[in-house]
């Protein structure tokens, strides 16, 4: 479903079929604003809800609980908790995707109280942004519907803040767009989203957004290029590999921070000779997660006017058995002329971003980021709401620690352990593609990936199981989730934000 934001008058918002108040709890009990009409929907509401009528009617102070007050009328009032506080980011998020969905298919409108709030701006981001990501819906892309929002105050907003609710709004819809994208193509079905299709997806929407530039490079070009790790991966696809090479300059005139993104496109990963079992394929559409995501992050950064310099490169294949993929024990020589012995076909993903990790560092940035959904072991330590963080640097660490908490969305740093770098040695290449069986797999595949930072500062981010939900919760739907979209978007604004300061 394709809901879009917008700035309406208390009067304007009372015609949609939904509207939405948002409570405040302290001991049980529920409170309303005083800025919000005494009357809506043709229903008196109350300042006061008490914890027994609370009870009674299912709302709970969790943020995010609703419970809705049916009519005769057009109109329907749902209460919806933000928890204790009107700050909270998360609470708005959550409350945004339970507007939504009380209001099924039709446009809701959400009061906003802007009195107690200390930031408005972030407020409304947040709101917007969990309401449209709460409405996305794959099998309904076209179906047109509003996500209102009435900012409210006594005796009413100031400029400055309807201003500041006005671009929050803005930006969450901008944000939730963008993410929204990245889950549509990564929940397609890999036999209409190989690579050649996803690369054409990502040049159409790019080609839209101001001062970003895409180029596509065919087979020829990759293997002009001596990209062997996406070569060898899809040796054994019928499938020809692509890589998109995106950059954003908002500014070339200006020495702006450089970040490169780097992230994962294996359309479907079959684990190539190293087969997996039927049932661990069929979410493997789900391997090119960290393409969609970088792609989109350009692409909202663009449309957020980010005073940062970002090149992002996305690898695309597919990872198939055939009489002529890839075996075990073949060796593949990297872009920047390492070898990697590849003793499992299955580890797929650290070789195609063995090769965009060494085109970032070409590109000369001060730092890099790379994402994907690399390892079983990620899921089995941190399962699915939870992404694993490496960082080389201590203030990469910091930086993301910070932008996960303004996202919502959690991540857990794990070690760089460099006794385990003796696991990866081969006797026939610069390194194997595996470390020991069942020993530290997501902490040996991110030593791979280091090797080809070229000791810049870094960070990878493996979402393998936070990159899929199977069920709605919050402002997550089921499918594609896009996991870490939003982190890194806040990590680039804040690094635009400190470079200005």
């Amino acid at each position: 479903m394709a809901r879009t934001a917008r700035i309406s008058t208390p009067d304007e918002a009372a015609t949609q079929p939904t509207v939405v108040v948002p409570v405040v709890f302290d001991d049980g009990a529920g409170y309303v604003a005083e800025s919000v009409p005494a009357s809506l929907g043709g229903q008196s509401i109350p300042r006061t809800l008490s914890k027994e009528w609370c009870t009674k009617q299912g709302l709970k102070p969790d943020a995010g609980s609703v419970t809705v007050l049916r009519t005769l009328k057009d109109t329907n009032v749902a209460f919806v908790s933000i928890g204790s506080s009107y700050n909270s980011l998360e609470s708005y998020r959550l409350a945004g995707a339970a507007a939504t969905r009380c209001a099924n298919d039709g446009s809701v409108a959400f009061f906003l109280p802007t009195d107690g709030i200390d930031d408005p701006r972030d407020v409304a981001q947040a709101l917007v942004t969990g309401g449209l990501l709460a409405s996305y819906n794959f099998k309904q892309r076209d179906a047109l519907t509003t996500f209102d929002v009435v900012p409210l105050g006594s005796p009413l907003p100031s400029v400055e803040t309807h201003d500041d609710v006005t671009d929050g709004a803005q930006r969450g819809e901008a944000i939730a767009s963008g993410i929204n994208w990245a889950k549509f193509l990564i929940d397609s079905p890999a036999g209409s989203m190989p690579p050649k299709e996803l690369a054409r997806h990502v040049q159409t929407r790019l080609d839209d957004d101001e001062n970003v530039t895409v180029e596509i490079w065919n087979e020829p070009r990759i293997r002009e290029e001596r990209l062997g790790g996406l070569l060898g991966v899809g040796e054994g696809s019928a499938q020809p590999c692509r890589l998109a090479y995106a950059t954003y300059d908002p500014n070339p005139d200006s020495e702006l921070p450089h970040i490169a993104l780097v992230g994962k496109g294996v359309t479907f990963d079959s684990g190539g000779l190293t087969l997996k079992t039927g049932l661990a394929m069929m979410t493997m559409k789900t391997d090119m997660t960290g393409a969609a995501i970088v792609m989109a992050a350009v692409s909202i950064a663009s449309r957020l006017a980010l005073q940062v310099k970002i090149t992002a490169i996305a690898p695309m294949t597919e990872n198939l058995p055939s009489d002529r993929a890839t075996k075990p024990g073949d060796v593949l020589t990297i872009r920047n002329g390492m070898t990697i012995e590849v003793l499992n076909t299955d580890a797929e993903g650290r070789l195609i971003l063995a090769d965009g990790l060494s085109l970032a560092v070409e590109a000369n940035p001060d730092a890099i980021i790379d994402v994907a959904t690399l390892t079983g072991a990620q899921r089995v330590a941190l399962g699915d709401e939870v992404g694993a963080i490496f960082a080389s640097t201590d203030e990469m660490a910091d930086l993301f620690s910070v932008a996960s908490a303004r996202s919502g969305e959690l991540l857990w740093r794990m070690p760089l352990v460099d006794s385990y770098e003796a696991a990866i040695e081969s006797d026939v290449a610069d390194m194997k593609n595996i470390g020991k069986p069942g020993n530290g797999g997501m902490i040996t595949a991110a030593l791979i990936l280091q090797r080809f930072t070229d000791g810049r500062p870094w960070a990878h981010i493996d979402i393998a199981g936070p990159g899929r939900s199977d069920s709605n919760r919050g402002y997550t739907t089921k499918g594609a989730t896009a996991f870490s979209a939003r982190t890194i978007v806040e990590f680039l604004d804040a690094v635009a934000e400190e470079a200005l300061d």
